[in-house]
C-alpha cells in the first residue's frame, strides 16, 4: 500500500467479461516482442525538472524528452497487454491493444498507463530472474500479474491477495503514470508470494521499506540497462506522483536516505516506520553493489514470519554468509548495524 490502507475495492467481474469478450474480436500479431513509449520512470527524476505538474493529465504538461522508446516482452502475441509476467485485466478506458504490438501513446490516453503497468511489473520480474530466482533460486512471484488500472477512484494503490491482484488509482498524477509507484507495489506482491507473514506492525513497515527500495532499485537497474545517466537524486520516491501532495521540492513520495534509527525513531505509522528498513537496505546496496545486495534482500525474506526488523536482518545476514562469503555478510550486517536494527 503507498499511503494509507484499504479493504478491497467491488468486484469488477462484468468489466473482466467485456475485455475477454473485446479480446476474442480482435487478431493479434501473434508475437511476444512489442514496441512502447515509457517513462523511465518519470518526468520529474529523468529530467531533474521538480516545475512538472499533473495538469489534468494534459500531454503539453509533460515534455517530448520524457518520454522513451523502449520494447515489451514476453507478450502473448494477442494484441493486448497479457503476458507471461503480467497481464492488464482492466481498465476505466479502453484495453491497450495494437495488431502489431505498437503500443505509442501519450500521458492523456489511459491506455499510456496500461503500459506503463505492463512495463515496469515485466521488467522487475526479468530483473529478479537475472538474479538467479526461478533457476538456481526460489521463484519469486514467477507468474503473470494481475494489473487493474484507473479503478480505486482515489489518489492511491495497493496490492491484494483477492486475485493477486495490483491495483492502482487515480487523483493528482495517475498512479499508473509514476513507474516507482508500479514497483512499489509490486515489492507487496513479492512478498505475497514469498510467504512474508503481515503479523506485526513492524511486519507492516518492512514491506512498505521494502516496496520504497525496490521501487529505486529497479529504476536504477532499468536506466542502466537503456543507457541513460544517473538520477540526480536516486533516493527520492516517485517523484512525479508526489508532486500532487508534496509542496516542497524536492517532491518525494518518502525517501529511502532518512537519517532514522530503530528502535528509537518508531512511531507506529508502517510508512514512516518504513524508512528506518528502506535506509538500511539503501545502504547494503552502496555498501556491495545492487546484485549482491538484491540478492540477498530477497532471499533473506522467504518465509518471514512476521516478527521484528531485528529477525528479518539476522536473516538478510545469514543469507549473505550462504550466497556469498563471511566478508559479504560482515558488511551486511554492518548497515542493520548503523541502523540499530542489529546490536
Amino acid at each position: 500500500m503507498r499511503r494509507r490502507l484499504f479493504g478491497i475495492a467491488a468486484a469488477l467481474a462484468l468489466i473482466a467479461v467485456a475485455a475477454t469478450s473485446a479480446s476474442a474480436a480482435k487478431p493479434g500479431p501473434g508475437t511476444s516482442i512489442g514496441t512502447a513509449r515509457v517513462f523511465v520512470s518519470n518526468p520529474v527524476e529523468d529530467l531533474n525538472d521538480q516545475s512538472l505538474r499533473d495538469r489534468k493529465d494534459s500531454d503539453a504538461a509533460v515534455p517530448a524528452a520524457a518520454y522513451h522508446a523502449v520494447a515489451l516482452t514476453h507478450l502473448d502475441g494477442t494484441g493486448f497487454l497479457r503476458g507471461q509476467w503480467a497481464e492488464i485485466v482492466s481498465s476505466t478506458g479502453n484495453l491497450a491493444y495494437s495488431p502489431t504490438n505498437a503500443f505509442l501513446y501519450t500521458r492523456s490516453q489511459d491506455e499510456f498507463e496500461q503500459v506503463m503497468a505492463y512495463y515496469w511489473v515485466t521488467e522487475s520480474q526479468k530483473y529478479i530472474q537475472t538474479l538467479g530466482f526461478g533457476t538456481r533460486l526460489r521463484a519469486v512471484n514467477m507468474e503473470a500479474q494481475r494489473l487493474r488500472i484507473n479503478q480505486w477512484g482515489i489518489d492511491n494503490s495497493f496490492a491484494t491477495t483477492h486475485k493477486d491482484e495490483i491495483r492502482l488509482g487515480k487523483g493528482g498524477v495517475d498512479d499508473a503514470e509514476d513507474g516507482e509507484v508500479i514497483t512499489h507495489e509490486y515489492g507487496h506482491a513479492i512478498h505475497f508470494s514469498q510467504g512474508f507473514v503481515f503479523g506485526s506492525a513492524e511486519a507492516g513497515a518492512i514491506s512498505e521499506g521494502f516496496g520504497d527500495y525496490w521501487a529505486v532499485t529497479t529504476t536504477q537497474v532499468v536506466r542502466a540497462r537503456l543507457g541513460l545517466p544517473p538520477l540526480s537524486d536516486p533516493a527520492c520516491v516517485a517523484d512525479w506522483d508526489a508532486t500532487s501532495y508534496d509542496p516542497t521540492p524536492p517532491h518525494c513520495l518518502r525517501r529511502v536516505d532518512s537519517d532514522l534509527q530503530y528502535p528509537d525513531d518508531l512511531v507506529g505509522q508502517v510508512h514512516a516506520d518504513g524508512r528506518i528498513w528502506s535506509r538500511a537496505l539503501w545502504d547494503i546496496r552502496s555498501a556491495i553493489g545492487h546484485v549482491k545486495a538484491d540478492t540477498v534482500i530477497l532471499e533473506g525474506q522467504f518465509h518471514f514470519p512476521g516478527t521484528t526488523m531485528t529477525e528479518l536482518a539476522t536473516r538478510t545476514v545469514a543469507a549473505a554468509q550462504q550466497l556469498y562469503d563471511s566478508a559479504t555478510a560482515a558488511q551486511v550486517r554492518a548497515q542493520f548495524v548503523a541502523r540499530g536494527i542489529l546490536p
